[in-house]
């Protein structure tokens, strides 16, 4: 019987911590980051997400803790653990009077065994084959990313470690991004994408870590993740008394809020005041308890369920710590 396939693991972060002076900066986070997966970094200011970019690349020590990427051990190893990642933190260092070309040929110099074979190879794989002749002083800032991460890919690397990619980038710039990281994830490439754009992690990595306050809280695929968070259900019913004391039979149901406010058109003769009460609970169970409101005189107008966000998950796991 074959065993399904499990991807390797290329980045292994096992319970590093980093101290400064007295005050620990980094409490003792894991994850691991497998081939071909896009994985997202999540995290507001001061989390925690630079200074750990930086013990993945030997910029600075961890306090204790391990990191290997593809089995080598960052810091005892360094050469042979860098070779296999590239690394682009903030907006990428080029020259603007140089044309695309001979940045990357510059860059090449520094890597051993990087031909103008691999170099047209990456200009292919970022989509610049017809500016690439140009001075890099024209491109745009979405140009100059992809550049950045041709760059980073010369010496053939199986991870690319991205710091907020999509900042400063226009709607048109995001999607291009988006779709092109899609794309290099599909060649077996493993990416570590670290944002603060709640949106864009749920839309573009597979799986996420979250991190507060130096501490990776959750760590998971983005789709189980929101399955796991209860989804906010809208009930439009009257009397809001009854309603109330029905819902709060049930266990299973937790009660937000209520709105009494909210005016709906009922028709061409005016307005009908519907009140709503906002509940938390899983979905499945909007039948039975419907069907209960209805059986004890309610009258219901409506049911809306309002499916959970990243940010809702990040809201919840974090105590509402802003992000941003």
């Amino acid at each position: 019987m074959n065993q399904e396939h499990v991807p390797d693991i290329v980045l292994s972060v096992n319970n590093v911590k980093k101290r400064i002076g007295k005050r620990l900066i980094i409490k003792g986070i894991s994850f691991d980051v497998r081939a071909g997966e896009i994985f997202g970094f999540l995290g507001p200011n001061g989390s925690g997400k630079t200074t750990t970019i930086r013990m993945l690349v030997d910029l600075i020590k961890p306090t204790e803790g391990t990191i290997r990427i593809c089995g080598h051990d960052v810091h005892k190893e360094h050469n042979e653990a860098l070779q296999h990642v590239g690394c682009i933190v903030e907006n990428p260092e080029l020259y603007p009077y140089l044309s695309g070309w001979e940045n990357l040929e510059h860059f090449a110099r520094m890597l051993p065994g990087v031909t103008d074979e691999r170099i047209r190879e990456v200009v292919e794989i970022v989509g610049m084959d017809q500016r690439i002749h140009d001075r890099v002083k024209t491109y745009s800032l979405g140009m100059r990313r992809r550049l950045g991460i041709a760059q980073a890919l010369l010496n053939r690397p199986k991870s690319l470690i991205l710091d907020e990619p999509t900042n400063g980038l226009d709607p048109q710039g995001i999607k291009e991004l988006r779709e092109f990281i899609r794309r290099l994830a599909e060649t077996g490439l493993s990416l570590f994408i670290s944002s603060h754009l709640l949106s864009e992690i749920q839309q573009m990595c597979d799986r996420v870590a979250i991190i507060s306050r130096g501490e990776v809280i959750k760590v998971g695929e983005v789709s189980a993740l929101m399955d796991e968070s209860a989804s906010t259900v809208v009930w439009k019913a009257e009397p809001v008394e009854k309603v109330l004391e029905s819902l709060r039979s049930r266990a299973e149901v937790e009660i937000i809020d209520t709105l009494t406010d909210t005016e709906e058109e009922a028709g061409a003769g005016g307005e009908l005041r519907i009140p709503q009460i906002l509940t938390r609970l899983n979905p499945e169970a909007i039948p039975s308890v419907s069907r209960q409101l209805v059986e004890a005189g309610v009258q219901l107008y409506g049911i809306e369920i309002k499916h959970p966000t990243l940010e809702d998950l990040f809201l919840e796991l974090t105590e509402g710590e802003r992000i941003g």
